[in-house]
Formats: structure tokens, C-alpha cells, sequence
């Protein structure tokens, strides 16, 4: 005849299948204390995690699950342990009480429990594998999405927030900052990423001398507990903070910065697994600046070398071509019977010196970097009639004449340039304005002899002081 199977049987079965169908480490842990107490009719169940932060579990409120209901008191209930091993790691202990009527458990209570209590490390090691994996994914991915977003933006300041943003929210912290090495051997923060106001964060500074500073410049690691008591941490907003990631940002033996990750004061604290990402992430990060700056870098030498040819295609053909055709018109000019187009053979000659001109200050513009601001009265004056080109919806027409770079002192030149600011307003602001024509010349000698500088804004229009059209603006000051 055969046995009947013991009555707990059913139950044991559900309660391993409980704990061996769930991946995500809470819920294995919560069916673990509920399947205790249904197997053995404890009224209460616990499981005590023996190291919370080696087990991914400190401060993220799962150092110990337990059942509903109230304690019993001390002394009053009897009490079963059962440890719970993963693999050769002691991950926790299960704890029981509270059986009805006080009963004590049962040699077979213990045996359940036991055989509980080898599958839940088999399923607490499957779900911490899991995350495991869910968390490699996720800074793998993020690494590939900062990768690429650096070597399609502009700028290196957007590169440095876009790796502060993305390993902020990676991590899990409470800010993302990225620090550089001063003048004066420390290291100062110059982007910061936070759902909170950044602001007081920017300009921080580790002053030299703090300890942590030897292996940051040297491009080590450091990770703090408590950032707010660490002795080693000296900036002024490290009171915010508790657990805190410093990872260098370093490529090709080149310190570019230092990564921090700091997470809010009592947050929970980083895990083996989670600095050995972020160290990676920063690697991968610091290479990709890298790369972006060198990508930046061969831009601007393309645009430097396409502004050198086209200067030289300009200087080469079109100027000379044009001053070919000047000669051309004034030599038809001068041959006998020219007299009825003797003026418009002299207005097309004029013209195309204006021209020239004009051709030469753009070859003298394009021979300038265009990432630098303009220095010269030159470029300073070519970046004020640029500026005006926009209120008045064509560029002014400029000429240079005499060495206005090197024979106008800078105190000179700002006068110049906020009088031709104030001239430009006034033209912009004419109704049926359609060409402005803007002259410095040095030397330009004053009534009395002296040696200047002139600036002359001539434009259309209507309001000008004669015949209501026109106005002619004359400014000059000596050198």
C-alpha cells in the first residue's frame, strides 16, 4: 500500500516554487519569511542579512525582512534559526517565533526550513546574478550613449556636463561633478549635475595639501563613506553629502579630471559592484573626451585650411582680375572720344577700387581664426558692422586705410568703436536705409595739422539733414 504523502508536503513544494520563480531580490526575500512562516505556522518570520552592504542590500531598506504582525515579547516564544548560505557566503539568518499556543517547534519544522532555506540561496544568488547583469547592461549602455554624444556634440563644456548628467542618474547619486587640477595644485569644480541647484557647487575647490589629492592628481580612485566627516574632504558643500564616488577621468596617461559621484547624507552606500561600473564608465568617458576633443580639434583645422584657400583664391583671382578690369576702364577712359562716358567709365573704376577693398578686408577676416575673438581695431570694427548687419538687413560696406592695427592705441580704438556703434544705431534706425558705408583712416590729419585717426559712417535714407535724405556721420580723435 502506498504512503500518503505528509501533509506539509504540498506546501513545501509551493513555497520552493515561490522562492525559485522570482528574479528580483526583494521579492525572493519576502517570499522566503512568508513561505517560513506559512511552513511551519510561526507567527513571525525574519531574515537577517548577516552583511548588508556585501550583500547590495545597505540602506536600501532590506537588512532585514520580515512578516507582518508584532514581536512577541522577549523570553515568552520560542525561537528556530536556520542560516541562509549563498554559495560559501553566510548571506543571512532566517528567525522564527511565535508559535500558537507557544508550542516549540518541531525536529520537522527544522528540516523544512532547512530545505527552505538551500533554495533560497539558490535563488538569491540567481536574483543578485540578475541585477548583476541588469546593472552591467545599464552602465554599458550608458557609457555607449555618452560615447556617442560627445563625438556629435559641439563644444567641450557640453561634453563635460553631458558625462556629469548621464553618470549621475547611473549611479543613482545625488549629483554628478566633474573637478580639474588649478594653477595652485588643487582641484576645483567645473561642472556640476543635480536636480537640486547646482550653483553653489560650481568653483568649489579641494584646497592642496588635502589628503585625498595625491590620488586623485596620481589618478586613483577614492571612495568615501560619510563625505560630511571625512576628514579628508575639504570643500565647502561636502556637508551635503554622504557616500561618494572620486574616479579619475584618465586616457593615454593623460589626467583629464576627476569624476564625483556623491549621493545625499545617510544615502545608501556604493557597493563593490557599483564602483568597479563606475570606474569603468569614467574610463571609457575620459577616452571619449578625448577622442571628442581630438575630432574638434581636425575640425578646425579643416575650417582653418578651407578660410587659407578660399583667402588665396580670393587674392589670387578675384582681386587681380578686378584690378585687371580697373586698368582696363581707366586705360578707355583716357583714348580720345571718351567724353561722353567719361563719368561712367570714372564711377565703375571707383567702384571696383571700393570693391577691391572690400574684398581685401574679407581675405583679412578669413585669415583670422575664427575661434578667437577679434583683438584688433580690424577685426573689432569688422565684428561691430557684422553685428549691425542684423537690425539692418544687409552688411555694411567697409574700408581700411592706413595701418589701423598697430598706429591706433587701444584707448583710441574704444572711443572709435562706440561712436561707430552709436552711427550705426542712428542708420539702422532710418527708415529706407538700403547701403552704409563705414571708412578708418590713419593718418587722417585734422584742419590744424595733426596726425589721427577717422572714422566716417556714410548711409542712405530718409531724415538726413539735407534735401531729407542721407546721413554722413564724421568722427575723429588724435594719436
Amino acid at each position: 500500500m502506498t504512503a500518503r504523502p505528509a501533509p506539509r508536503l504540498p506546501r513545501l513544494l509551493e513555497a520552493l516554487l515561490g522562492v525559485g520563480t522570482d528574479l528580483d531580490l526583494r521579492g525572493v526575500l519576502q517570499h522566503i519569511v512568508d513561505g517560513a512562516a506559512e511552513l511551519t505556522g510561526a507567527g513571525r518570520a525574519a531574515l537577517v542579512v548577516a552583511d548588508p552592504r556585501k550583500s547590495g542590500l545597505a540602506g536600501s531598506g532590506l537588512a532585514e525582512i520580515r512578516t507582518p504582525g508584532p514581536d512577541p515579547a522577549p523570553g515568552t516564544a520560542p525561537l528556530l534559526r536556520v542560516p541562509i548560505r549563498v554559495g560559501d557566503e553566510e548571506f543571512g539568518e532566517l528567525r522564527l517565533t511565535g508559535r500558537p499556543g507557544a508550542a516549540p517547534f518541531t525536529v520537522e519544522d527544522e528540516q523544512l526550513l532547512r530545505v527552505l532555506a538551500t533554495q533560497a540561496g539558490v535563488s538569491i544568488g540567481n536574483a543578485r546574478l540578475y541585477e548583476t547583469a541588469r546593472q552591467r547592461e545599464r552602465w554599458i549602455e550608458g557609457a555607449a550613449a555618452v560615447t556617442t554624444a560627445l563625438l556629435t556634440e559641439e563644444g567641450a563644456g557640453d561634453a563635460l556636463t553631458t558625462v556629469a548628467e548621464r553618470a549621475r542618474l547611473l549611479a543613482g547619486a545625488s549629483a554628478g561633478v566633474i573637478l580639474h587640477p588649478t594653477a595652485e595644485g588643487g582641484m576645483s569644480i567645473v561642472t556640476a549635475s543635480s536636480p537640486d541647484d547646482p550653483d553653489g557647487m560650481l568653483g568649489a575647490t579641494i584646497t592642496p595639501g588635502s589628503p585625498v589629492l595625491e590620488q586623485l592628481l596620481g589618478g586613483e580612485p577614492v571612495f568615501i563613506e560619510d563625505s560630511a566627516t571625512d576628514p579628508r574632504m575639504t570643500t565647502h558643500v561636502r556637508h551635503r553629502f554622504g557616500p561618494s564616488m572620486m574616479l579619475p577621468l584618465q586616457a593615454g596617461g593623460r589626467l583629464i579630471g576627476t569624476l564625483a559621484l556623491p549621493r545625499r547624507r545617510g544615502g545608501r552606500p556604493y557597493t563593490d559592484l557599483e564602483r568597479l561600473l563606475a570606474t569603468q564608465f569614467a574610463s571609457q568617458a575620459a577616452l571619449a573626451l578625448v577622442l571628442a576633443d581630438a575630432r574638434r580639434g581636425r575640425e578646425r583645422l579643416a575650417v582653418y585650411e578651407d578660410r587659407d584657400r578660399i583667402a588665396r583664391d580670393l587674392h589670387d583671382l578675384v582681386v587681380q582680375r578686378l584690378f585687371a578690369t580697373g586698368m582696363m576702364l581707366e586705360s578707355t577712359r583716357r583714348r580720345p572720344g571718351a567724353d561722353d562716358v567719361s563719368d561712367i567709365l570714372g564711377r565703375a573704376v571707383d567702384e571696383l577700387r571700393s570693391t577691391v577693398g572690400e574684398v581685401r578686408t574679407t581675405i583679412f577676416a578669413l585669415q583670422q581664426p575664427p575661434a578667437d575673438p577679434p583683438t584688433g581695431l580690424r577685426g573689432r570694427v569688422l565684428r561691430e558692422t557684422a553685428s549691425a548687419a542684423a537690425r539692418l538687413g544687409f552688411a555694411p560696406s567697409t574700408h581700411f586705410a592706413g595701418a589701423v592695427d598697430t598706429r591706433v592705441p587701444d584707448r583710441v580704438a574704444d572711443r572709435l568703436l562706440a561712436a561707430l556703434r552709436d552711427a550705426l544705431a542712428d542708420a539702422s534706425a532710418r527708415p529706407g536705409v538700403s547701403r552704409v558705408e563705414v571708412t578708418v583712416e590713419t593718418p587722417a590729419r585734422s584742419p590744424d595739422g595733426r596726425d589721427g585717426v577717422r572714422l566716417r559712417v556714410v548711409g542712405d535714407g530718409e531724415g538726413g539733414p539735407e534735401e531729407g535724405r542721407g546721413t554722413t556721420v564724421t568722427w575723429w580723435a588724435p594719436l
